[in-house]
């Protein structure tokens, strides 16, 4: 008898249901993989170079590692959202181990590639061939200084992170983490490309940024959905209900995010003619194939597992198919990386110093009305704003469809405390904040200090706990996730108002007294942690003083008091120091700009330290009235309830009060 039979005979259903199918992600590596080659020829990206040719291994090497690149950070993130958020664990198989081995060995191939793609892509920028004499020392000399390399080496060790912790992971808990730590990976991706050097700089990288999220985590979320098929039997109808929500929040991004990356490399109608225009017309047939795919999941597939009346066929079929649609979009993306824009793009603005030290063109002096009438869209900050008002709306129907009431007050204060943040991000504070000093500290105050004031009383915790649906089966939902960050350690030690006070003060004073003010002004990176820093400073801040949700125990309202005036009392020390500093911070910055209609930087600095003291002071009486305001209902309550246990015992508690009046005499 043969041994293939005898092999067969002894694979129990038991062993059968820890494996993974490996078919959707050798369809995904194969069809992108020849996506690649084949448009990467037609478009002319592999070409020879008529000077500074650095050979055909590294023309061909570099989409070809780039594919392997990313669909091994796709299958990784994956793997580890269906993991931790999507799949229900059972006793009689190991479904998350099976998934965290998937993102681990991934993982390990996302960081091979990743490290072969450093001396490969500075081979392209050099243009030197991987043989040439002192290519290695070069590379040494000059990688970290390229910002593409740099963003790949940092990218890499993060990567190196992902794998270890992949490799060992057990938990749900763990497989969250490191699906953030895998989307960080990203982002230093998004700073290198054609987005990086366009006509809208920030609206590039922060567009590409959302597309690199959202694209690996719908094709990797699938293609792990389907590899962990197998194990899943009666539990395949919820999962793929869970993935459904996930993947159509992902279209959504994904669509949008790729319309306007696309536009901020091309900027004109005529550019789309072109074989890069061609290859976008590709990426866009693939995700209308792709959107239909996915309602016809949401509308039958679903459905008829649900009612029971198929087998899982079906959905597989048409998963592998989808997958192997998400293989040719993934292809091309790496193909249009390669491939240059055309002539008749859009010309970048003109080069500058203020455009090389900021990323922005010199937005002029402003006019008299420029409160009201200078805008710039930041796309980013707009989009998170107009997410967290629908999601939030969405809750508000949720409840009053189950007929639970919430006030209305709430949902309008929620809705302007985001109006006021895409205001000083986008408005003027947000436009000249980025090259004088005053308009800087206006954005600054606008976002730590009112955004805070409106977004906090909107309690948007007590309300997602109220809507979102609990999970019966022990996994991680996003209500579950919510309860595991309000009753955390790390909410217990930031929520109490002394911790919360010190981060909202030291933490500017170190901010604008240390180089990492000079590096929000100087890089799109520094910008964007800037504004998310100040939002949850001074959001933590406000919450622990007048917050509505759960969390840790309250101090009392005089405690309160007393931590706001003296938190406050040191930002008007702040203010103060600043307003008769004679020492210009970030120096190298301001001095180099010379923006000839600009006041002078230290006479700048002086006035927006006296907005820091001024502007203040608004914010901090609001704070005030409201916790007196907390402090005598508080005390009203506490009086109600005492009347009304008196009304019931006859006031025993005086009658008690009294005799031991009348006995202290007699003793």
């Amino acid at each position: 008898m043969s041994a293939a039979p005898a092999r067969a005979r002894r694979e129990t259903p038991a062993r059968r249901s820890h494996r993974l199918d490996p078919l959707p992600t050798a369809v995904l590596v194969i069809v992108a993989v020849l996506t690649t080659g084949l448009i990467a020829a037609l478009s002319g990206a592999v070409t020879p170079l008529a000077l500074g040719d650095p050979g055909p291994e590294v023309r061909w090497g570099i989409p070809l590692l780039r594919v392997v690149h990313d669909a091994a950070a796709t299958v990784t993130i994956g793997a580890l959202v269906i993991g931790g958020v999507v799949v229900p664990e059972t006793t009689r198989t190991d479904r998350r181990r099976s998934l965290a081995r998937l993102a681990g060995a991934s993982a390990l191939v996302w960081l091979v590639a990743g490290l072969a793609l450093v001396p490969v892509g500075f081979a392209d920028l050099a243009g030197l061939p991987l043989g040439e004499p002192g290519f290695v020392d070069q590379l040494l000399a000059f990688a970290w200084s390229l910002e593409s390399t740099r963003a790949q080496i940092l990218s890499t060790l993060v990567v190196a992170v992902v794998a270890a912790g992949a490799l060992s992971a057990r938990t749900k808990g763990a497989m969250v983490w490191l699906t953030l730590l895998a989307w960080l990976a990203l982002m230093p991706l998004a700073l290198a490309g054609h987005t990086a050097s366009s006509v809208d700089h920030m609206t590039g990288v922060n567009a590409l940024a959302v597309h690199l999220l959202t694209a690996t985590t719908w094709i990797g979320g699938l293609v792990a959905l389907v590899a962990v098929r197998p194990q899943l039997g009666a539990h395949l109808v919820v999962s793929v209900r869970r993935y459904s929500s996930i993947a159509g929040w992902c279209y959504a991004l994904l669509v949008a995010s790729g319309l306007l990356v696309s536009w901020v490399n091309l900027g004109a109608v005529e550019a789309f003619v072109s074989a890069y225009g061609a290859i976008l017309g590709i990426k866009t047939v693939a995700a209308v194939l792709l959107g239909v795919a996915g309602w016809w999941h949401r509308s039958r597939i679903i459905a008829t597992l649900e009612e029971g009346g198929r087998s899982a066929t079906a959905f597989v079929r048409l998963a592998v198919g989808e997958i192997a649609v998400m293989g040719l979009a993934t292809g091309a993306g790496v193909a249009v990386s390669r491939t240059p824009t055309p002539e008749n793009a859009a010309e970048g603005p003109e080069r500058s110093l203020v455009y090389d030290l900021t990323g922005y063109p010199d937005p002029g002096a402003p006019e008299a009305g420029a409160w009201l009438t200078s805008w710039q869209i930041d796309w980013l900050w707009l989009t998170v704003a107009v997410i967290a008002c629908l999601v939030y709306l969405r809750w508000v129907l949720r409840l009053r469809r189950r007929g639970d009431a919430w006030p209305v007050l709430r949902t309008i204060s929620w809705v302007l405390g985001w109006a006021v943040l895409v205001y000083f991000t986008s408005g003027a504070p947000g436009i000249y904040g980025k090259v004088l000093f005053s308009w800087h500290m206006v954005g600054h105050m606008g976002i730590a200090m009112i955004a805070p004031l409106f977004l906090v009383p909107g309690a948007p915790v007590t309300l997602a706990l109220r809507a979102l649906p609990a999970r019966r089966d022990k996994t991680l939902g996003p209500r579950e996730l919510l309860l595991a960050m309000v009753h955390s350690s790390y909410l217990k030690v930031l929520a109490n108002p002394a911790v919360a006070a010190s981060i909202f003060f030291f933490s500017l004073a170190i901010f604008y007294y240390s180089p990492l003010f000079e590096l929000a002004l100087s890089t799109h990176t520094g910008h964007v942690l800037m504004i998310v820093h100040f939002l949850l400073s001074g959001y933590v801040f406000t919450w622990v003083l007048i917050g509505i949700d759960p969390g840790p125990v309250r101090w009392s309202p005089l405690a309160l008091l007393v931590v706001l005036f003296v938190t406050i009392s040191f930002h008007a020390f702040f203010g103060v120091t600043l307003t008769d500093s004679e020492t210009l911070l970030a120096d190298g910055f301001f001095e180099r700009l010379g923006l000839p209609w600009a006041p002078d930087a230290l006479e700048d600095q002086q006035n927006g330290g006296a907005i820091a003291w001024g502007l203040g002071e608004v914010p901090t009486l609001v704070l005030a009235i409201a916790v007196a305001l907390r402090w005598m209902r508080q005390d009203d309550r506490e009086t109600r309830r005492r009347d009304r246990r008196a009304d019931r015992d006859g006031d025993a508690e005086l009658a008690a009060y009294n005799e031991r009046l009348q006995q202290m005499p007699r003793r």
